[in-house]
């Protein structure tokens, strides 16, 4: 069994975790929007001090890999690549739909009664939402992808049976999806969600290669110009 440090910067919800043998030992959240660069690595020591370990008392970092914000997933990366290259550790890396799979799946009988398929999603632009589906069970049945959601979205999953809709995209779907068997939750992965995820990483082996490993970013960033800032 690992003692793993979590973190999660994919969207506007920062957290830190601290898991051993597959248990939260502390966690921190931080709920106001991009605090990923200026908060990060004060939760990681907060989670710590908690804790009462180091992390050479560690055994692993993991990080949520993606998709997600391009600035939150950078600064999350960049963080838990250093943190481990200081520790000597080995790095893991967490889907960030599988983060969020894994909060349904925690949710239990109260919100989806394990019925029917998982769609976990992640906000874009507009009505654009980073997806793919899954199974009761956890097991992801279809590629990641960006999807413009639409009133004939998700059509067969819906006519097969419940189907619930969880992430900080989902509410806005329900404007267009009117299904009967829809479902939506509003939520954010959190670090302590990725525990069960990066103890299996752990216990398996699967480590990243710090020199090289990247976010899944699914798309590339694109650039914007304030108008304020631009000279009449």
């Amino acid at each position: 069994m690992g003692r793993i440090l979590l973190l999660e910067t994919s969207t506007r919800m920062l957290s830190v975790a601290l898991a051993q043998d597959g248990k939260v030992l502390a966690e921190r959240v931080c709920d106001e929007p991009r605090q990923q660069a200026s908060l990060t690595a004060p939760l990681v020591k907060e989670v710590m001090d908690a804790a009462g370990v180091s992390l050479r008392d560690c055994d692993a970092v993991a990080v949520s890999s993606g998709p997600g914000s391009y600035t939150g997933l950078r600064v999350g990366v960049s963080t838990a690549k250093g943190l481990a290259f200081g520790a000597n550790l080995p790095l893991i890396s967490v889907c960030t739909l599988d983060i969020l799979c894994q909060q349904a799946m925690n949710l239990g009988a109260q919100q989806h009664k394990g019925s029917g398929v998982i769609v976990p999603m992640i906000d874009a632009r507009r009505m654009e939402v980073y997806t793919a589906v899954y199974s009761p069970a956890g097991e992801r049945l279809t590629p990641i992808e960006a999807v413009v959601v639409s009133a004939d979205s998700f059509a067969a999953q819906l006519a097969a049976g419940p189907v619930l809709f969880i992430g900080d995209g989902a509410l806005k779907c329900r404007e267009v999806i009117g299904h009967p068997n829809a479902r939506f939750v509003e939520a954010y992965p959190m670090a302590s969600d990725m525990t069960p995820l990066a103890e299996a990483a752990f216990q398996a082996g699967r480590f990243e290669d710090l020199a090289y490993f990247e976010p899944f970013y699914l798309k590339d960033f694109v650039a914007t110009v304030s108008r304020k800032s631009i000279l009449p």
